[in-house]
């Protein structure tokens, strides 16, 4: 028995110093060694249990993890999936944004420079785009519809180009109709000025208010110490517009000689996510952070949302560009993220065939790959749940007209959510 354990015990040093027991075996009386070694190793097997039994438990909990305002756990993958998904349309490289016209078809915008129409299950490309400039995370991005589309017909795009001052490229609004497979009658509303070589942070994502005012978002373009809060420059910021590309006249900066007169809001990083509150008409943001610090932001009349004067994030490379996360005059996100987890897309669900998601935030992951649920309870995040795990980076994401919730995903292509009862 002694040479048992002078032979074994060995093999469990190292686990049960994490017991907090440290014991020359070598010096001690064998009754006293037998004694506590079997202590030591019922100690163990209860540990172990324990450890097990916490480990099942998380494995039986929802997905959805308690939070605040901000989550440093990864949301877990719901045990009890009750929903189906089901691909629409296939063969897509990057689906940056798409929408859905009047008869159910659908416009669908390939980051790479394709704008195309799918219809009874066949894709069509429309011509007629002006030319996209394509670099980093640049080219043909958003698409919306004009609240009164079928009236006027008029769709509206994002894409960079390098139409403008210096060598490169920026982030442009355009409004164009559609004529049978081509593109017609197109005209530039806005374009961010100078251009710039660098390939990240361009934006952007379109949307309408209640009052049929239209928002836009540009990136700072990387160039975070310059673009984001000065007003007097465009990039970073959140951008409003009457329908026809006017600027209204109640601006928060028109009356500042030197402005853009066109900016919202500023201090805006990398907005690749926008929608409406379906209740309050709000018009919501998120944002990419840098390594942590991704954002979620209802938008108000002027505010500045910080960047880079505050963040919840660091540099890629872990050192810190700020030492603050609050100051006087910037406002505090709704959400944040640490880790962060790359968001892009962004829908609310108001649709009866989700009556346990109705109110709830839909956001895409591109570096986890999944659909986030935020769960929203007095005015803050409750809960986090991940959907649509392991199908690829989500790129976009929207309700319907007819109520589902559509996805893009890159490399994939657009699927449906299809509750199952």
């Amino acid at each position: 028995m002694i040479n048992f354990i002078n032979k074994n015990f060995s093999k469990k040093t190292k686990h049960f110093s994490r017991l907090g027991v440290r014991i020359n075996y070598q010096t001690m009386k064998p009754f006293k060694l037998i004694l506590i070694c079997l202590l030591l190793v019922a100690a163990s097997c209860k540990q172990t249990e324990e450890k097990q039994s916490n480990n099942n438990a998380l494995a039986d909990a929802s997905t959805q993890i308690e939070v605040g305002t901000e989550s440093s756990v990864k949301p877990k993958a719901a045990v009890n999936i009750d929903y189906s998904v089901e691909t629409v349309v296939s063969g897509l490289r990057n689906p940056w944004g798409f929408t859905f016209l009047p008869d159910g078809s659908m416009l669908i915008n390939e980051k790479s420079g394709e704008l195309i129409h799918f219809k009874n299950g066949e894709k069509t490309e429309i011509s007629g785009l002006p030319e996209i400039y394509v670099r980093g995370q640049g080219g043909l991005m958003d698409i919306e519809l004009h609240p009164d589309y079928a009236t006027n017909g008029w769709i509206y795009i994002t894409h960079a180009t390098r139409d403008g001052d210096g060598d490169g490229g920026n982030t442009a609004l355009i409004r164009a109709k559609l004529n049978g497979n081509k593109l017609t009658n197109v005209e530039r509303l806005y374009k961010a000025e100078p251009n710039s070589r660098r390939g990240q942070h361009f934006g952007s994502r379109i949307e309408f208010d209640n009052d049929g005012y239209l928002y836009f978002s540009v990136g700072d373009r990387g160039n975070r110490d310059v673009n984001p809060q000065d007003i007097t420059r465009d990039c970073g910021k959140i951008y409003r517009l009457n329908a026809d590309g006017s600027i209204p006249n109640d601006n928060p900066f028109v009356n500042n000689a030197n402005a853009k007169k066109a900016i919202y809001s500023y201090g805006h990083r990398n907005p690749q996510g926008m929608t409406k509150h379906p209740e309050t008409g709000k018009i919501w943001v998120h944002e990419h952070g840098p390594k942590g610090g991704d954002e979620v932001n209802i938008i108000e009349k002027g505010k500045n949302y910080g960047w880079p004067v505050i963040s919840y994030g660091v540099n890629y490379s872990g050192t810190k560009f700020t030492d603050i996360t609050a100051k006087e005059g910037m406002e505090q996100p709704f959400f944040y993220w640490v880790p962060s987890i790359a968001p892009s897309g962004m829908a609310f669900v108001s649709s009866d065939k989700y009556p346990n998601w109705k109110g709830n935030l839909l956001v895409g992951s591109l570096k986890f790959e999944y659909l986030e649920r935020l769960v929203i309870k007095n005015n803050k995040v409750t809960k986090r749940e991940k959907l649509l795990e392991g199908m690829g980076r989500v790129r976009s994401a929207r309700q319907g007209d007819d109520g589902y919730i559509y996805v893009g995903i890159e490399n994939l292509g657009i699927v449906k959510i299809v509750p199952n009862s």
